[in-house]
């Protein structure tokens, strides 16, 4: 992979990190663009700042905020990620009344099981690594706070599906040291 095809990649991995960059990847996609013209540079500025920002905000919220207010902020980027992106709501429409047809709404972009009154949510038996890209250019932690924020989407998705508090357990995650993603929910 070349240069400008790795910085192109990393803008548009970063762009769901920044709302700022959101008009950024239409422009990355046009193959003419040079590597040393002005606006590339420019992009590639405000991706690192972006990228500073974030990882200046999450270490300080690490460090500066009790538990219970670390995780309501991240749960609020969990609520916002399920608002903003498409198949995720439609997971919750396509389940919306039954667990069952949840479980297969979920089955398009997941592997999940239920068991018992509890249902799995895996993202397959071994991640390739932590697929938000507002978490992709920061060193993982042992206890993530950044988890937070996939669990609560996903206690989004069931909640809107059935109508009715969910709770949702963090099992495993790529970012904590685990092989992969899972999460359980009590129905």
């Amino acid at each position: 992979m070349n240069r400008k095809d790795f910085f192109r990649s990393s803008l548009a991995a970063s762009a769901c990190a920044g709302c700022f960059l959101l008009p950024v990847t239409s422009l990355l996609a046009n193959e003419s663009i040079p590597e040393d013209d002005e606006k590339y540079s420019q992009l590639l500025q405000e991706k690192e700042f972006i990228q500073n920002w974030l990882s200046d905000l999450v270490s300080t919220i690490e460090t500066e905020l009790d538990e219970p207010t670390k995780v309501k902020l991240l749960a609020g980027c969990g609520r916002g990620c399920f608002n903003r992106f498409k198949f995720k709501s439609d997971i919750a429409e396509r389940g919306k009344g039954s667990v069952d047809k949840l479980l297969e709404a979920y089955k398009s972009n997941f592997e999940v099981w239920k068991e018992g009154n509890t249902v799995h949510i895996r993202y397959g038996e071994v991640s390739q690594g932590c697929y938000c890209p507002a978490a992709k250019f920061r060193p993982a932690k042992p206890n993530d706070l950044h988890c937070e924020c996939t669990r609560a989407t996903h206690q989004a998705i069931f909640e809107t599906a059935l109508g009715r508090p969910i709770d949702v357990k963090i099992l495993e995650s790529v970012r904590r040291g685990n092989k992969t993603c899972h999460f359980l929910a009590t129905v």
